[in-house]
């Protein structure tokens, strides 16, 4: 129960400090001329990744789940590569689709191997929390949630992206 509490707990931290350091990138941005897209279908990421943490969480306590600690210890390194393509964006990086006219396209870091890392990186983690509860359905469900957002998140992201010059 502890490790439940304790592994949500500071994933729930993390996302609130990336919204706070997304929030001050977006600002930033928008001053420098940014325009944001995608407006719409913000509001269900939000949605869909607090339910996730809160289900995963409340599951786990409810059915006294054991941890799965080498899935976890997948999780932690999923977190190195959230930061990585963090860093690699640094200034540019946002939970909004916020795109500035006249910067190049980042194609350093992990963009030089997958054009959208951090999507495939959120979705590997969506599925790899639950799992390491033993809670199938919530990785199976949240995972089909996410990709059915990100289809649309991805399709809004390219025609931001398609006039900007390559980095």
């Amino acid at each position: 129960m502890i490790a439940i509490l304790v592994v949500c707990g500071l994933v729930a931290l993390q996302r609130l400090i990336e919204l706070r350091y997304a929030a001050r990138n977006t600002r930033a941005l928008l001053a420098r001329g940014a325009v944001e897209t995608g407006v719409a279908h913000y509001p269900f990421f939000i949605l869909l990744h607090g339910s996730w943490l809160l289900c995963t969480a409340t599951v786990a306590l409810a059915t006294h789940a054991r941890a799965n600690w080498w899935l976890i210890g997948l999780f932690g390194i999923l977190q190195a590569a959230r930061i990585w393509v963090m860093a690699t964006l640094g200034p540019y990086w946002t939970t909004r689709l916020i795109s500035l006219p006249d910067a190049p396209l980042v194609r350093s870091g992990p963009f030089r191997f997958v054009r959208h890392p951090n999507y495939s990186i959120v979705t590997i983690e969506i599925a790899t929390l639950p799992l390491a509860f033993g809670e199938y359905p919530v990785a199976i469900a949240f995972t089909v949630l996410n990709l059915a957002l990100l289809a649309v998140r991805i399709r809004e992201e390219e025609r931001a992206l398609a006039n900007r010059p390559s980095g």
